[in-house]
């Protein structure tokens, strides 16, 4: 079939890497003029993904409208802060029922909506689906073995996105889930964020383990009041992610925050790891929604206290440790 990704990202890439591996005629847009110029030309994102060489059935291109147009399949592949504009652009040029994947992770800050609910908002009448998981481009793209969950309204959108993606090293399972999906893609970054300063602070293997398991606890108690089911934080766009994304030296917001524990300003951070570090934008988002829902998120509360009121994050293990005793799961009691 004929596939366009929008955002000619790591990410996006990567994913283009699979499709045209499963034989589809696939087209990259990206709205950075030198980006196009330089993947057309040596065919290979030197800076991002070095030595992955793309296909010859991608083509890349700078023309939205060509991108849009006439095609099966639309990746909606830029980072989360541009998923807005970026749909917004593209409206003009994608028909009525066309089939969306969203792969971006990330909360919008000011509305607290999730990137598919952005795209419905943007482009309405489009059939949208979501794409998450533990998946680093870095791997995907070299064709080492993954496994990701779609979402989407329907069974019959989400196995059509299944069987354009999936192949003998990109395993793809669907839901019906598509809120839960992305509230766990969204805040594993913010949790992944503490897990770097964790390591950048020196702390051990008990530290960053009791952040990831406190961090999930976090994470299903606000997807569960905001509609998710519990099944999928127990699944790859949950704890699957999490665990990849607080450990791997791939994870840009683990970086992110690596360098924060070692005494560097949210803003050096991220001008170090030369990325969007989509955690630094889901974290205000994550800690809206937790007072909106009136959910405890004690972790997303030290985050945001970091990031934007100058804690240290000394302050903040602190803070974090010495909290009012309680038990580990409210809804269990005792007998007697």
């Amino acid at each position: 079939m004929k596939v366009s990704l929008l955002g000619a990202g790591s990410w996006g890439t990567a994913l283009a890497v699979v499709l045209a591996h499963n034989g589809h005629d696939v087209t990259i847009w990206s709205a950075v003029e030198a980006e196009v110029e330089i993947l057309s030309k040596y065919r290979e994102h030197k800076d991002r993904l070095p030595g992955v060489i793309l296909p010859e059935n991608i083509t890349i291109t700078g023309d939205l409208a060509d991108a849009c147009q006439n095609k099966e399949l639309v990746v909606m592949s830029v980072a989360s802060p541009y998923v807005r504009s970026t749909s917004r652009q593209a409206a003009a040029y994608l028909p009525e029922n066309q089939i969306l994947v969203n792969v971006a992770k990330g909360i919008e800050e000011n509305t607290l909506l999730t990137m598919s609910q952005i795209m419905e908002e943007e482009l309405p009448g489009r059939d949208i689906a979501v794409l998450s998981g533990p998946s680093h481009a870095e791997e995907v793209s070299r064709g080492i073995p993954t496994t990701v969950v779609v979402g989407a309204k329907t069974k019959k959108t989400a196995m059509f996105v299944q069987d354009a993606f999936m192949n003998e090293v990109f395993r793809v399972y669907i839901s019906p889930d598509m809120i839960g999906i992305e509230v766990g893609a969204a805040l594993k970054n913010v949790i992944a964020l503490a897990a770097g300063i964790v390591d950048g602070l020196g702390y051990g293997d008990n530290t960053k383990a009791a952040l990831m398991t406190r961090g999930l606890a976090e994470i299903c108690r606000l997807g569960l009041a905001m509609g998710g089911e519990l099944e999928t934080f127990a699944g790859l766009s949950g704890i699957g992610d999490l665990i990849v994304t607080c450990t791997s030296k791939h994870s840009r917001n683990h970086n992110a925050g690596y360098f924060m524990g070692k005494g560097m300003t949210m803003k050096e951070a991220m001008a170090e790891v030369k990325q969007v570090v989509e955690g630094v934008y889901s974290a205000k988002a994550a800690y809206e929604l937790a007072k909106k829902y009136q959910v405890s998120m004690p972790i997303v509360e030290q985050i945001n206290k970091v990031l934007f009121e100058d804690q240290s994050a000394k302050e903040a293990t602190t803070e974090l440790l010495l909290r009012e005793r309680t038990s580990e799961y409210t809804s269990l009691s005792w007998d007697e």
